[in-house]
């Protein structure tokens, strides 16, 4: 039985009760769901703002700055493993006064949910795309180097320090994988260390510097050099069944012979990656679940080659294009990052947005954060966290100065307006903006040609993506069905993602140049229940977008006024590099309180088809 299906079995038999029983509803009403409430006849008439609802848009108290450090950022996941040996612990939770079942089930419902839905092997989870998660590569540990990637004890011991110094958590190698897989996240600033080959010198220098700060790693053994002197200093049989024995240290295959794999005879593939799980099960005692590439080269076969073999994950390298863990292949060929790079990667290293609690379908108490992503070869420009707000301008002008003295951080454009006035904000249908309090409803000529595009909703603690009816979401009262404590309100250009799906050409209707390749700007929330905001920032079609969208972890996007429009802002600056057009309406997210939008370093990652 494979890993993830042994864990499956545990993980269901003790949290399935809690769930189901807990919640009070079955398997498919976890995931958040788009419900269409019953509509009301229009009215043209316009209302005034309910004395209930508060203008959030005033300017707050300036806030501080807090450093990024584990120690004050939301707490993840530190992996599956330990998730399933915490689970025992749920029947004493439940006798405890201070333990309610909800509590149990926002704490632990969405590592077993993202656990129990694992990406097809051997694909990488979109979620785990967006984490920026550093696989340091080491080879030889020796006093005096013979070439420039060896490395020192003195050196790695700096490299120690500063990986404490700048608060990352080294993860195991099962963390990694079980992220990749899951999209679970990972401690705040994740880092992984790897060493290649077997020397002696990682018996006696790294494995006792591991001990001391008490780091996991990762040891790739091919199994020929092994007790032997083959060009330098071997670790033997001894020195590595201690390390194996030790639970910071994972064993991984590297081979047999260390001969590069790319266009081996099937017969050699069989050995380099069968008889080296052999032998290593057999000295060792424990399984081998991963295996590392001689020199990083592998080919179709090869790779198969691994897959057949059974391991569970792969790790490469190339000098030409270091990959980090989430921008790779697969799992079949895990990235990893030259040691000499380890300065740069303790400042960049993320593991990934918390996930946000199964009770909850949005989370509006995130830190705001900036992520960098190309998708499908285009690059694209994310904002998340935060609490979702819109503005409705007195006049037009360009974000920064649309939410300048407001508790905005980033903005995006918002929907359409008209144009016949330069200095209009007159908007196309109907407009409900918690910057004014008012209720605008959409004039009777043109709102038949908003019919079923994205009724955006957004209330204090939820927001709702429903098909515009222009007979019966006309008024306030309308929108109050739907969703009751609605603050804002208005109808976007088209649907991008519908409950994690892209959605194809029909579903944008008669929306002039829906496919052509334009600048476009979109915001919706993902996959934790975060509102984000974003644009392209190279000319995509809409139908791609979606697709470029769902793989980036959105649960619901919708588009917004694109082309010459297309607009980011954030921190009070432009991101979009050019002077789009004024507009009169933006949708802008507001920290929370203690963030101001830098806590977190600036993510950047790459996904393909």
């Amino acid at each position: 039985m494979s890993f993830f299906k042994q864990r499956s079995r545990l993980a269901i038999a003790v949290i399935t009760p809690l769930l189901f029983c807990g919640m009070g509803r079955s398997h498919p009403a976890l995931s958040a769901t788009i419900t269409i409430a019953q509509s009301f006849d229009s009215s043209d008439t316009l209302e005034q703002p309910t004395p209930e609802q508060p203008n959030i848009l005033e300017p707050s108290a300036p806030t501080t700055n807090p450093d990024c450090s584990p120690a004050q950022a939301t707490q993840a996941t530190n992996g599956i493993t330990q998730l399933v040996s915490n689970i025992s612990q749920t029947a004493n939770w439940v006798e405890q006064p201070a333990f309610g079942m909800g509590a149990i089930v926002g704490q632990i419902a969405p590592q077993v949910m993202a656990y129990l839905n694992p990406s097809p092997f051997p694909e990488i989870n979109s979620l785990a795309r967006q984490a920026k998660v550093p696989v340091m590569m080491y080879h030889d540990i020796l006093p005096e180097k013979l070439v420039f990637f060896d490395v020192t004890p003195q050196e790695f011991e700096q490299h120690l320090q500063l990986i404490k110094q700048k608060g990352l958590t080294p993860i195991s190698m099962d963390q990694l994988v079980t992220h990749l897989r899951t999209g679970v996240s990972l401690p705040t600033k994740p880092i992984l260390l790897t060493f290649d080959d077997g020397y002696k010198g990682h018996y006696d220098y790294i494995y006792p510097l591991l001990k001391k700060y008490r780091y996991p790693a990762l040891f790739s053994i091919y199994t020929a050099k092994v007790g032997k002197q083959m060009g330098r200093s071997s670790l033997n049989w001894e020195q590595l069944r201690e390390m194996a024995k030790d639970p910071l240290v994972t064993i991984a295959s590297h081979s047999v012979n260390h001969k590069v794999m790319d266009g081996l005879p099937p017969a050699q593939l069989l050995i380099e990656t069968q008889e080296s799980k052999r032998i290593l099960e057999t000295e060792l005692g424990i399984p081998m679940r991963y295996f590392t590439y001689p020199e990083g080269k592998f080919d179709k076969a090869a790779l198969e080659s691994v897959q057949a073999a059974g391991y569970s994950a792969a790790l490469t390298m190339n000098d030409a294009d270091e990959q980090l863990a989430g921008q790779s292949q697969s799992l079949l060929a895990i990235g990893r990052i030259g040691q000499s790079r380890i300065q740069e990667m303790v400042d960049i290293a993320w593991g990934g947005s918390p996930m946000t609690s199964i009770s909850m379908g949005f989370n509006f108490t995130a830190p705001v954060r900036r992520l960098d992503a190309t998708i499908n070869q285009t690059p694209f420009i994310f904002i998340a966290g935060g609490k979702p707000v819109t503005i409705h301008y007195n006049t037009r002008g360009q974000i920064p100065q649309i939410v300048a003295n407001t508790p905005v951080i980033a903005a995006v454009d918002g929907t359409f307006f008209s144009l016949e006035m330069l200095d209009s904000n007159e908007m196309l249908g109907p407009i409900y903006s918690q910057s004014h309090g008012r209720f605008i409803p959409g004039k009777r000529g043109e709102i038949p040609f908003l019919e079923n595009r994205p009724l955006v909703l957004i209330g204090t603690e939820a927001v709702k993506f429903v098909p515009f009816n222009f007979k019966k979401h006309n008024t306030l009262a309308a929108i109050q069905a739907e969703l009751p404590t609605v603050t804002d309100a208005f109808v976007a250009a088209g649907w991008l993602v519908d409950n994690g799906k892209p959605q194809p050409l029909e579903r944008f209707g008669r929306l002039y140049s829906v496919n052509e390749l334009r600048h476009r700007a979109f915001w919706g929330i993902n996959q934790q229940g975060q509102p984000q905001i974003g644009v392209s920032t190279e000319p995509i079609g809409s139908v791609d977008l979606g697709i470029a969208l769902a793989k980036a972890g959105f649960r619901d996007a919708v588009m917004l006024d694109s082309g010459a429009s297309t607009s980011l802002a954030y921190k009070g600056k432009s991101l979009v590099g050019y002077e789009p057009r004024a507009v009169p309406h933006v949708v802008g997210l507001i920290p929370p309180p203690g963030d101001v939008g830098t806590a977190c370093p600036l993510v950047t990652s790459s996904i393909s088809p």
